[in-house]
């Protein structure tokens, strides 16, 4: 990590800086995946103060920031001990966000945070890391292959009633 770079566990502070990063990074990344009304009925579902307050209330929600320059950058959830049906082991971590924000995507702050969250998995005996990813994001599905992590199924994310993006479901063993 960079003297600019800072990593620190989100608190109740962070609300609403959780719901703003979410929402663009969101956008972002997958803002062509659907019809800009989905993505905005999205985005105002699943990244606001009460789903923050809720998520962050939650021990199994473990929620860190990355910031750069003391700008804040992203920020990544991950879940110790959630097993999958379609993972055959115990002590396995979901990470259920990486989200980083575009404009610092070239000083590889996602791998930084990545890698934190990895040594923090490990740190917590976890056998492993899985998650979800949208298939057409191919810098984010490079991403995780670059860091070891194998197509083990698929998925049908669910963004608005009508419409859901398919997502490959990767597994990390350590």
């Amino acid at each position: 990590m960079t003297k600019l770079t800072s990593i620190t566990k989100a608190n109740a502070e962070d609300f609403q800086l959780l719901a703003d990063i979410g929402k663009v990074s969101f956008i972002e990344s997958h803002g062509n995946s659907a019809s800009e009304e989905e993505i905005n009925m999205y985005v105002s579902s699943k990244y606001n103060y009460d789903v923050f307050k809720q998520e962050l209330n939650d021990p199994k929600s473990i929620y860190y920031l990355i910031h750069h320059d003391k700008q804040p950058a992203g920020y990544s959830k991950i879940i110790l001990n959630a097993p999958h049906s379609n993972i055959q082991i115990e002590n396995v971590t979901k990470l259920e966000r990486l989200y980083l924000l575009k404009e610092f995507y070239s000083l590889k702050l996602g791998l930084e945070l990545f890698n934190f969250n990895l040594e923090l998995s490990k740190q917590n005996n976890q056998a492993g890391m899985w998650l979800f990813v949208w298939k057409e994001n191919q810098r984010a599905v490079s991403f995780y292959k670059k860091t070891g992590f194998k197509v083990i199924g698929n998925y049908d994310f669910k963004l608005t009633e009508t419409h859901s993006n398919p997502n490959h479901q990767m597994l990390l063993m350590y």
